[in-house]
């Protein structure tokens, strides 16, 4: 027990005044690497951050050499065997399965057992880069593994095909639990042993970066560990360029008019994958076409996928479009990973060019960048636009809006009102019309950031605060709504929705809405009348068959929208006017937190001070709001993304700083977005975020480090430093979070999409603790953020934590190798 309170001691130390003072007390200045002067801050952090990532990756290590020896255990016996009558395999066989598995084992044997001892006897003034330098200069071992993995794999299917006691052996391999597990064995495959070495060099090199971040550079093991580091590198991306033939990424840009009515990129579903199209309409045919590949000089052009004339175009309506293929949509999280990566590498762009870096290192981020916008937009878009040709084929596009939707349809049926011949083009005249599209297209590049010029505007990064009045114009009564899209990363993004407004032929919504911009330019305003009918369902959930009444566009100019003052305007669509209030917040300025004056009420209030008054464990307000949502919002699509109407969450917040009676039948009738809404905005407004300030440093480097082992080291320790309310509150929070992601099928709302609504309201520092964070209002989007919400995911990916289980364990190892 001593040896494991002194492995993570260097917090446990400080947070004894903290645990024990009174809320309002002074407390203790926090973490060592938290206090005092900036030097010694940062090599003490350094060097304790250096012990979590050693213990961590030795935990690993002990288990990659059990499974070494698992996967050894065999090969004896099979030798033996294979000088009689009755050999299991052939010593070449053998020879061919378990190549260099020996040698490989002794070199991390040798490893560990130098290592192990200077780890549990620790002393910060520790050398041990000698270790890791002599563990790269072995990877020639590697190689020569490496290079005959894949008929070493190949040898072992087919022996097991063929025999069965070696089928029977290489099913069940039993691999031994680390020294303080609970479980004595476990049983895995050959085949997954085989590759454990190839990830193990990859997990070295992770933890060589760790080690080397955390390494004061006068330590003499930095050389060392720099040098372990490069060989380390050079390895891995000689076997990477074997393994993992590169992605080149297609290039279509877009077409213009002959009496061309309208062109853009659309992304097609082509035989079950989909395609990028460009996509022209011109006054009697629809033409779908992709840009050839030419080489370098040479003249571009179109090549035509197929055309359909006007003529014979129709709309299949909801019940025809039954036998359409099914689309196969991808999860939110693989989408919102991409944008961070997207973020990341606009953020290293900008470092670059402002260092005055290499032209060629900021060319290659660009192209890396092009690739991901690409996928983004190739794989967004879920809303199914058909087309079908009265002759029998039907085609089938995905948008990202119904906006855009409805403008093609639009654009088609207008057309269709005059007197149109069908026809077929023979293949000269074909060749003529796709000859025009590259001189006569209008849109000429994919809207990606990579085809835009520098000075062009980044767009706005914050929150929009748009108030949907009204609508004049409607000829008769209607069930009337309104929702909101803003651009996001190339596509457009439905954000708000008003309530339905019955029966009128004015609707006063009157309805507030905080919506978060990711550079974005554009605001959309679309109104529908709902449907009631239950017959005109469509069975595709993508397909919306509220009718659209109107729809307007307007742009977000920063200097216009950038005051404090609400800013009026008016949307014309079709003869109906909207009109609706905005203003806009930077992100910084959203999420200033200031403590309240007052020790009445709960928002703004220290949370210790609530559950002291309350004599609860868990705020009253958090334990109400949740109680409803899964009560009846679990559900809900877009449940903490959706905005809650801002009228009735300030309602709420008054009744819940009143402690108003009248509480509980309040929150029943309340639209469950302003309750999911009244939620967030009690954690954004705490004095200090719920995962603390004194923290919040340790968070972001906890989450920065690659080695899995160290990772969990680090934020299982930084989750039991919380105050017992703070992290009560938290853990019950955390619960409610999976309970609504394991709805995602329903409510659309994943792990990832949670933890981007919850990450910076739980994290972010207060006003006086991220003074020295601010750059750039995109930068900090790519940063802060994203760590942010990569700190929450962690935890909700996280297997349940328990409270008592936490304060017992003073020490995480992670058993995943």
């Amino acid at each position: 027990m001593e040896e494991e309170e002194e492995a993570i001691g260097y917090l446990d130390k400080v947070l004894e005044d903290e645990d024990d003072s009174e809320p309002g007390t002074p407390t203790s200045p926090g973490p060592p690497f938290l206090a005092g002067e900036k030097g010694e801050r940062d090599a003490g952090k350094g060097l304790e951050m250096r012990k979590l990532v050693l213990s961590g990756f030795l935990a690993s290590e002990e288990i990659y050499i059990n499974q070494l020896e698992a996967l050894l255990l065999p090969m004896k016996p099979l030798k033996a065997t294979a000088t009689t009558s009755q050999p299991v395999l052939t010593l070449q066989q053998i020879e061919t399965i378990f190549y260099k598995i020996q040698d490989i084992y002794e070199i991390h044997k040798e490893f560990y057992d130098s290592l192990s001892p200077k780890v549990q006897q620790w002393d910060s003034n520790i050398s041990m880069g000698h270790l890791f330098q002599k563990l790269a200069s072995r990877l020639g071992v590697y190689k020569a593994f490496v290079d005959n993995y894949k008929i070493a794999l190949e040898t072992a299917e087919k022996c097991s095909q063929s025999n069965y006691q070696f089928q029977k052996i290489s099913e069940e391999l039993k691999v031994k639990g680390p020294k303080d597990s609970k479980e004595s064995h476990t049983s895995v495959t050959m085949e997954a042993l085989l590759y454990k070495p190839i990830d193990r060099v990859t997990r070295s090199t992770l933890v060589l970066h760790d080690l080397l971040k955390h390494t004061p550079a006068d330590h003499p093991d930095y050389p060392l560990l720099q040098d372990a580091l490069r060989i380390s590198q050079n390895f891995l991306s000689s076997i990477n360029e074997d393994i993992d033939p590169r992605r080149t990424a297609v290039t279509t840009p877009k077409g213009e008019t002959r009496q061309l009515v309208k062109d853009g990129f659309l992304v097609e579903l082509s035989e079950g994958s989909r395609k990028l199209r460009h996509v022209f309409l011109f006054t009697d045919v629809l033409l779908c076409a992709k840009l050839k590949k030419t080489a370098v000089g040479k003249h571009q052009q179109y090549d035509c996928k197929w055309y359909v004339p006007l003529a014979d175009l129709v709309f299949p309506s909801p019940e025809e479009s039954e036998h359409c293929p099914q689309v196969h949509v991808i999860p939110d999280h693989e989408l919102e990973d991409m944008k961070m990566k997207i973020s990341a590498i606009k953020s290293e762009v900008q470092k670059e060019k402002a260092n005055k870096g290499q032209s060629r290192a900021i060319e290659r981020l660009k192209k890396k960048m092009f690739e991901n916008e690409f996928w983004l937009l190739l794989n967004s878009p879920a809303i199914p636009f058909r087309i079908h040709n009265r002759n029998g084929k039907s085609y089938l596009f995905l948008l990202s809006s119904d906006y855009e939707r409805s403008e093609w349809r639009e654009a088609i049926q207008k057309l269709q009102k005059k007197d149109l011949q069908a026809f077929v083009l023979s293949s000269v005249e074909l060749q003529v019309l796709t000859g025009s599209c590259f001189k006569l297209r209008t849109v000429h590049n994919i809207p990606v950031t990579s085809n835009k010029d520098d000075d062009e505007s980044p767009g706005l990064y914050g929150f929009l605060h748009v108030i949907v009045h009204s609508a004049k114009g409607f000829k008769q009564s209607a069930n009337l709504y309104c929702t909101l899209e803003v651009d996001s990363f190339g596509y457009f993004v439905s954000k708000a929705k008003t309530r339905v407004f019955r029966d009128t032929t004015e609707p006063q919504w009157n309805e507030e809405f905080e919506i978060e911009l990711e550079g974005s330019q554009s605001l959309r305003i679309l109104c529908y009348e709902k449907c009631y009918d239950k017959t005109k369902l469509n069975k595709d959930n993508n397909e919306i068959v509220d009718k659209i009444m109107g729809k307007g566009q307007i742009q977000l100019d920063p200097q216009a929208v950038q005051t404090k003052n609400w800013h009026m305007d008016v949307i014309e669509m079709n003869g109906i006017k909207v009109e609706f209030s905005m203003k806009f917040t930077s992100r910084d300025m959203s999420l200033k937190r200031t403590p309240s004056k007052k020790q009445t009420g709960v928002f703004g209030v220290k949370i210790s001070v609530v559950t002291k008054r309350e004599r609860s464990k868990v705020p009253y307000i958090v334990r109400q709001c949740i109680e409803e949502v899964e009560k009846r919002g679990i559900e809900e699509v877009g449940i903490y993304r959706i905005s809650g109407v801002a009228t009735d969450i300030q309602a709420l917040k008054a009744v819940f700083d009143a402690n108003n009676k009248d509480i509980l039948v309040m929150l029943s009738d309340m639209d469950i977005n302003a309750i999911a809404g009244t939620l967030k905005l009690y954690f954004r407004e705490l004095p200090e975020p719920l995962l603390t300030d004194r923290l919040y440093p340790a968070f972001m480097e906890g989450i920065a480090l690659s080695d899995p082992a160290a990772k969990e080291n680090c934020m299982m320790h930084l989750l039991r430093s919380l105050p017992d309310p703070n992290l009560i509150t938290f853990l019950f929070l955390l619960e409610h979070l999976k309970r609504v992601a394991e709805k995602e099928p329903i409510n659309k709302m994943s792990l990832h999409n949670l933890a981007t609504v919850f990450g910076p309201t739980l994290l972010r520092p207060s006003e006086g603790e991220s003074k020295g964070h601010l750059t750039l209002a995109s930068d900090i989007w790519s940063h802060d953020v994203m760590a942010q919400v990569q700190v929450l995911l962690y935890y909700l990916q996280h297997p349940p934590i328990s409270f008592t289980e936490l304060k017992r364990n003073t020490l995480y190892f992670s058993t995943d190798v």
